[in-house]
């Protein structure tokens, strides 16, 4: 599967583009649409284009490895929450959830109850993680 525009618009809608590297809730440096990496150092400054190529390159690496891990059929909407999902937290993380094992046991609606779990940062939840969380439990069950 590929993620569709619903998809891609949840991620940029939540990442929002900052040019400049900042330190996310948890101290990593983020650039763009919220590209980490050895690469995002203190002071970096990225043009727009950039960051959006950027993007592009980082979703289609979570696009593959979602594909990989997700070993049954789904719509649209559950793919583009996972891909959102996957893109913020990680494709490790997804790797090893409980999200992912529901999912690819064929509980669907236990999946979905998965996403607000993952709304913390250091024990704490955050309240623009539980509103991602939410927006992708409200796509992966449309």
């Amino acid at each position: 599967m590929q993620i569709s525009e619903a998809g891609l618009n949840l991620i940029k809608e939540f990442e929002s583009c900052k040019l400049i590297a900042y330190q996310d809730v948890r101290g990593i440096w983020t650039i763009g649409w919220g590209a980490t990496g050895n690469d995002v150092v203190e002071g970096l400054v990225w043009p727009q284009n950039q960051a959006d190529a950027r993007l592009l390159q980082d979703v289609q690496n979570t696009v593959t490895r979602v594909n990989s891990l997700v070993t049954v059929s789904i719509t649209q909407g559950n793919f583009d929450a996972i891909c959102s999902f996957a893109y913020n937290v990680g494709c490790g993380a997804l790797a090893g959830s409980q999200l992912l094992r529901l999912l690819n046991s064929g509980n669907v609606s236990g999946a979905s109850l998965e996403f607000p779990k993952w709304s913390h940062a250091n024990g704490v939840v955050i309240p623009g993680l539980l509103r991602r969380r939410l927006a992708e439990q409200a796509l992966f069950s449309s």
